[in-house]
């Protein structure tokens, strides 16, 4: 399995040394196919250090009265010591223990991590204001991202705690992890950044264990956070307002089951168009859906609606129990990459905000808006794998759920209803010859060769469906021990018109050292106009004094997998955005065509449901 998003996560000294499970936890993450890099706090490692050898731990006051440990020089040497004792090797242990490669060291080990010494501190000691200039704390410069990145790619885990290295100084410094964290998210361009607490998140009442705070927006005051979690805070809004990473702090010592506190680049008031802004935050990459499926479950509480994420990972909600069944199909995963969301008044920019988390929530709302009656059920679904070729939430809904009729969650724009797609052909072609010299008499490139298989596809399947469309969107090439192989990906859109059978009239045999696998061969689908399902937009639509503009897109969806065994149930798509963003690096939705797509949807459903107690 290749690795997919890149988990930092921060973990207090305390829980490494005292709270063993939250390896469990970090396996798992690993495990999901992620690249995990951890950072580890040290105070309670530093603490056992002094202990030991039983020195006595200097502090500086600062003119704040907050508390902060004095490295001096002098104590630089124990500071490095109590990382690799107490953390680095528990850290080891711990994660082997599940079976899981670690590259673990100091931050400024090789100058991996560096930075700068900071200017010399003011400090109280004896009521009075000093200088201080031999401290060792300073600020983060920048990493080796190459090499972090190939350890990310080798190992299962990647630990990296404090201190840094301030090459100027030619000298270890020190620099609150925390913050560390958060620069390296964000140097790394990481999905999700998690600090683990021994609190339960943010606390309203630092007394009262039970007051998480669960959200933390731009223009929030914290009056009550207080010593070590400000700096927390700190380094939480550094990743929100630099990175592309979602962020929360957790605990206690857990990820999982925890009280968590989410920082939002965002303002607090939104209203309506909240969870929008929340759900564009989380990346959700293919194959990483996790994070934004479970923050739904968790955040998703309305009357009468019930959750879950079945075994596929799809987020699954339901509102009614009766016979008639409408079923609301989205999907909560994006292409690569991901940049930072921005919202302003008009509208919001980010990954996937067109296709189709614009989409999804606003079948989400439906669930607190539609009055669902007695004899129905609304079934929201948010698909995982809806952009890669696996469809692999899709095919679990084909076949384990059913439904009467389908809404798939794509955007057609306010003012048009999606009848149907074209499917998708793919294929990977490879050829594998032995080295010959270029020059050599009817020498032919493995290249070449691909080029010209590719060609004879293309006519073949021309000869089936002419309205076709193709593009060869990789090639990969090696030369091992003098043997020379390509690999081309080729893609094709197939129309509705082809039919379901078009695959067996295309003869994919070319002879010795050149083989063609079918990645994925899924039919056009068109839906009838005549249905009630189209009927019942037809009536919201004119209910909105719009008329309604029918098409079939190029593309492919969730539709196309349902539609072939689901064959007698109607399906449409419809959602905001302008579908010639998709996947481009200009996704823009509009607020407006939020509002009104949400509309006209919920008029939709409610009409299906009384068209369905006629028939």
């Amino acid at each position: 399995m290749s690795k997919s998003s890149l988990y930092v996560v921060k973990l207090g000294s305390s829980t490494i040394v005292n709270h063993p499970s939250i390896f469990a936890e970090i396996n798992r993450i690993a495990k999901r196919g992620n690249q995990v890099l951890l950072v580890a706090g040290g105070a309670e490692a530093i603490k056992q250090k002094y202990d030991s050898i039983q020195r006595e731990m200097p502090f500086l006051t600062l003119p704040s009265g907050d508390e902060v440990r004095y490295c001096s020089p002098e104590e630089m040497p124990f500071i490095r010591a109590a990382y690799h004792e107490f953390i680095l090797t528990t850290i080891h242990t711990q994660l082997k223990k599940h079976g899981l490669s670690v590259y673990a060291q100091l931050g400024g080990d090789q100058g991996l991590v560096y930075g700068q010494k900071a200017k010399p501190l003011k400090a109280i000691r004896d009521q009075k204001t000093v200088i201080v200039r031999d401290s060792l704390f300073g600020h983060f410069m920048g990493s080796h991202k190459a090499f972090l990145k190939s350890a990310l790619a080798a190992f299962d885990v990647v630990c990296l705690t404090p201190p840094i290295f301030d090459p100027e100084l030619d000298a270890y410094i020190n620099i609150d992890a925390d913050v560390l964290a958060a620069h390296l998210a964000v140097d790394l361009e990481a999905h999700h950044l998690r600090f683990v607490t021994g609190t339960a998140g943010l606390l309203e009442d630092i007394r009262d264990p039970f007051s998480t705070i669960p959200n933390v927006y731009n223009d929030d005051e914290l009056s009550s956070v207080q010593g070590r979690m400000k700096q927390k805070v700190r380094a939480a809004k550094l990743a929100i307002r630099e990175g592309v990473c979602d962020v929360f702090i957790s605990g206690p010592h857990t990820l999982e089951e925890a009280s968590k506190t989410w920082f939002w680049n965002v303002d607090r008031e939104l209203g309506e168009l909240d969870l929008l802004n929340k759900v564009a935050r989380i990346p959700s990459v293919s194959q990483d859906e996790h994070e934004l499926a479970h923050y739904l479950l968790e955040t998703i509480k309305y009357p009468s609606v019930a959750g879950k994420i079945d075994e596929a990972g799809n987020i699954v909600f339901q509102k009614g129990n009766g016979p008639n069944k409408l079923l609301l199909l989205g999907h909560i995963d994006t292409v690569p990459h991901v940049w930072p969301v921005r919202t302003d008044s008009n509208g919001i920019t980010g990954r996937g905000i067109v296709d189709a988390k614009g989409c999804f929530v606003n079948f989400i709302h439906m669930l607190q808006e539609v009055d669902v009656p007695e004899h129905a059920t609304l079934l929201v679904i948010g698909a995982v794998e809806e952009e890669i070729s696996s469809s692999k939430g899709a095919h679990y809904i084909r076949d384990h759920y059913e439904a009467d009729a389908v809404i798939i969650g794509e955007p057609s724009g306010e003012e048009s209803l999606t009848l149907g797609y074209y499917g998708l052909f793919k294929l990977q072609i490879t050829i594998h010859r032995a080295q010959e010299h270029t020059a050599a008499k009817d020498t032919i490139s493995v290249i070449d060769e691909l080029y010209n298989v590719v060609a004879d596809i293309r006519h073949l399947v021309r000869d089936v469906d002419p309205q076709s469309l193709s593009s060869l969107i990789d090639i990969q090439h090696r030369n091992e021990q003098g043997f020379l192989t390509v690999k081309g990906t080729l893609n094709f859109r197939i129309s509705p018109a082809a039919g379901n059978d078009y695959t067996g009239k295309i003869d994919l045999a070319f002879g010795e050292g050149v083989t063609v696998e079918v990645l994925r061969a899924t039919p056009g689908f068109a839906n009838s106009r005549s249905d009630t399902l189209v009927k019942a937009f037809v009536r919201s639509f004119a209910k909105q004094g719009k008329s309604i503009h029918y098409i079939k897109k190029r593309g492919t969806s969730d539709m196309n997998t349902l539609a072939t065994t689901w064959h007698s149930v109607p399906m449409v798509a419809y959602g905001p955005g302008d579908s010639s963003l998709d996947h481009t690096n200009e996704e823009y939705l509009h607020n407006d065509e939020v509002e009104s797509t949400r509309t006209i949807l919920k008029e939709a459903i409610t009409e299906w449901f009384r068209l369905r107690t006629e028939e």
